[in-house]
């Protein structure tokens, strides 16, 4: 495996070199320019479509935009190291490999090249950053694929217990900020310890990172669990490069190319929204917490990633794919060794397809039941599938075979009424509260005596062979 990315410049170059990055040097608007260039490159085939890096934006001397850094499976490979025809299996499980490295202690340093620039007077984010609106009605520019580090206020110096999420934050005035937050999310924890202590939070916002930070920032840990420990996991067992933020004191990224730092205001709730989802509607708008910016670090010349967000798929889809996948299986096989794979890249696990070996008569639904009460699928996980090891998750194929034939509704659909579930799902009703539906489409076992599965089609053993000599021939 190469080296790991230390910043979003050294992938970039890598992308560069596979032919993974297009250069767009004429003039562009950050309205509408780049939000139609975010939805227009997310058009393109999701196998290969590449990054974007503009170079020329309007209002701007200094200033370059990055889009659909990991919008492909392409991409999200080089990410890991791995060959860019690597499949999205071979993906996962490398990911699954790497998680058992966890955790891997920190790279404390103590410089960065954000700390080029500092601006602490006069701070304002629309002269300073090539902020826009990715979709025509969206409630202002946001902020949505930044790295949000905060502490939880109770227990300090828990470094596991700091958190580095990804939370949207729409840019309401020159230094201040509305950000996004759910009661399940680690920055909902943090929101309320500090208000319970009644006190503002800090807050350190790392704009531009190496591409393995913002996977793991968008992946969903338990409480305790350090992002920049399993940065390091991911990163092949390469500790992770940190540095303290000057003015709060938080750790942030050492390769980051922008630093806000700021704090969120205590007990103080703002209308914030609308903003077009990664479900392909617009959010509405919510009253939720505030932020106001005290320090602003750069880099010379920085580049402001983004990431556009629509009806599936986009750039969040491949980014939140399989790093939602992996931790729901590592929890889930905790407890049950049988679980193979779990396939939660459909909006971001709204739906979430588990394959697992069957220890008694309904064993696929305790598994979906456990899965409901994960991390992410307290607040996701809508629709659970069950499939036997036998089916891979990942072929949707195989996936509506097992429907079609081992499900009898009358037996094997199961609902749950009325849960939380994130208020971002247009179907919940009211918004943040939803049924749950489990398809149990594993084979019955004892003591579940019904159907007739005792004789499934077998190929002839031979055909393995000719399914090698195929793949040779048509590479």
């Amino acid at each position: 495996m190469p080296p790991p990315f230390d910043d979003l410049r050294g992938f970039l170059a890598a992308l560069d070199a596979e032919k993974q990055l297009l250069h767009i040097d004429r003039p562009v608007k950050p309205e509408p320019d780049l939000g139609a260039a975010g939805r227009a490159v997310a058009n393109l085939d999701g196998k290969t479509a590449p990054a974007l890096l503009f170079d020329n934006i309007d209002g701007f001397s200094d200033a370059r935009v990055a889009l659909n850094v990991h919008g492909s499976w392409a991409n999200h490979a080089l990410m890991l190291g791995m060959d860019k025809n690597s499949s999205i299996k071979e993906q996962f499980f490398e990911l699954g490999e790497r998680w058992l490295k966890f955790p891997v202690p920190v790279d404390r340093r103590e410089d960065a090249p954000w700390q080029e620039i500092t601006v602490a007077d006069d701070i304002n984010l629309f002269e300073l950053l090539p902020v826009f609106r990715l979709n025509p009605a969206d409630g202002g520019p946001y902020l949505d694929k930044a790295a949000v580090v905060t502490r939880d206020s109770a227990d300090p110096e828990n470094f596991g217990k700091q958190n580095v999420g990804i939370y949207r934050l729409q840019v309401k005035g020159p230094d201040h900020l509305g950000i996004q937050s759910g009661p399940p999310h680690d920055f909902g924890r943090h929101i309320v310890n500090a208000e319970q202590l009644r006190q503002g939070l800090p807050i350190a916002i790392a704009i531009g990172n190496d591409p393995i930070l913002t996977l793991a920032a968008s992946t969903p840990l338990e409480y305790d669990q350090s992002e920049y420990e399993m940065a390091g996991a991911w990163r092949g067992g390469t500790p992770y490069p940190i540095v303290r933020a000057p003015y709060t004191g938080l750790d942030v990224p050492w390769g980051s190319e922008i630093v806000i730092e700021g704090e969120v205001h205590y007990a103080e709730r703002e209308y914030e929204g609308p903003f077009g989802e990664f479900t392909g509607t617009y959010s509405g708008g919510r009253e939720l917490p505030v932020v106001t910016v005290k320090r602003v670090h750069m880099r010379r010349n920085p580049i402001f990633e983004h990431l556009y967000l629509g009806r599936p798929w986009t750039e969040i889809d491949y980014l939140l794919a399989l790093n939602t996948s992996v931790p729901i299986h590592r929890q889930l096989k905790a407890d049950f060794p049988e679980v193979e794979a779990v396939n939660a890249m459909y909006t971001h696990g709204l739906v979430t397809i588990i394959s697992t070996r069957v220890r008694h008569g309904g064993f696929g639904r305790v598994v979906a039941l456990r899965a409901l009460t994960t991390p992410h699928g307290i607040g996701y996980s809508k629709i659970v599938i069950v499939v036997d090891e036998t089916v891979d998750p990942f072929n949707l194929e195989q996936v509506m075979w097992a429907l079609s034939v081992k499900v009898n509704p009358e037996f094997d659909a199961i609902t749950v009424p009325r849960m939380y579930e994130i208020p971002l799902d247009p179907s919940g009703h009211p918004q943040g509260v939803t049924g749950r539906l489990i398809l149990d489409a594993t084979t019955p076992r004892h003591p579940d005596r019904r159907g007739e599965y005792s004789q499934p089609v077998s190929a002839y053993p031979e055909s393995a062979g000719w399914e090698s000599l195929f793949r040779e021939l048509t590479r």
